[in-house]
């Protein structure tokens, strides 16, 4: 049972790192076109993942409110746009006043990495929860079902760590530096698989909550960061393809992998 446990609470964060190891095979630098297109996938893996992975299981586990299920979804999306705005905020104002920023390289505003590693808490609630169901009651099919769930969290996790490790690489940080961030984007899924195993029965109710807080926050940063870089340059279409492609990919392994 323990092996279990800790197979199915490390399976995503595995998934992270492997898509963060993507940033080896890459070039020392990107293309003006090919950065488009990445940060335009970037962009629809965000927002697929945000519908799909968050605000629609935010108010299927509060079908029981009936037509106000859309509530908590409501609630926690604009909490998670008031609390990166106000990150963004608070990091200007460091910025201005010359303050270094812990996380933030100077002079760069994307809160991307911070929207992800917010986006792997619910990520990593949700599975711990479904392997208490599985310490609960500990049947062959719970225990496929969590790690069913376990292993499409880590399948999605792929772009997402990636996504991390890339603008490290083309701000020009070392490889091994940028692969490190997208590694550590994935910590706080196992961290909070493990508290919610401990605190199953008390922190449950707040996952609709936690969810769309998540989707608001990442919504907040492809809409301030990652689409007008991505349409910089007008007479290109990269950005707006790259989006297409990731918010595709996203969504069938959403779908498909429950």
């Amino acid at each position: 049972m323990n092996l279990l446990l800790t197979f199915g609470l490390l399976l995503p964060f595995f998934g992270t790192s492997l898509g963060a190891a993507f940033i080896f095979f890459m070039k020392s630098s990107l293309r003006p076109l090919a950065e488009q297109v990445m940060l335009g996938f970037a962009a629809g893996v965000m927002t697929a993942a945000s519908i799909w992975s968050l605000l629609i299981p935010a108010m299927e586990q509060a079908s029981w409110m009936e037509m106000f299920a859309f509530v908590p979804a409501a609630v926690g999306f604009l909490g998670g746009v008031a609390f990166l705005a106000a990150t963004d905020a608070l990091v200007r104002y460091l910025e201005e006043k010359g303050k270094p920023c812990p996380g933030v390289r100077r002079g760069q505003r994307s809160l991307m990495t911070l929207a992800v590693v917010i986006h792997n808490i619910p990520e990593g609630l949700s599975v711990g929860a479904a392997l208490a169901a599985v310490m609960a009651s500990p049947h062959q099919a719970a225990a496929a079902s969590a790690l069913a769930l376990s292993a499409g969290v880590a399948v999605q996790n792929l772009p997402e760590g990636f996504i991390v490790a890339l603008p490290a690489r083309s701000g020009g940080e070392k490889r091994i530096t940028a692969f490190l961030k997208g590694v550590l984007s994935g910590i706080p899924e196992p961290a909070a698989g493990s508290l919610m195993l401990l605190l199953a029965a008390r922190l449950t109710p707040l996952l609709p909550y936690l969810l769309a807080f998540s989707a608001g926050a990442m919504f907040c940063v492809v809409l301030e960061e990652l689409i007008p870089a991505a349409m910089r340059n007008k007479r290109r279409h990269g950005g707006t393809c790259g989006f297409c492609l990731g918010f595709l990919l996203m969504m069938i392994l959403d779908v498909a992998l429950g």
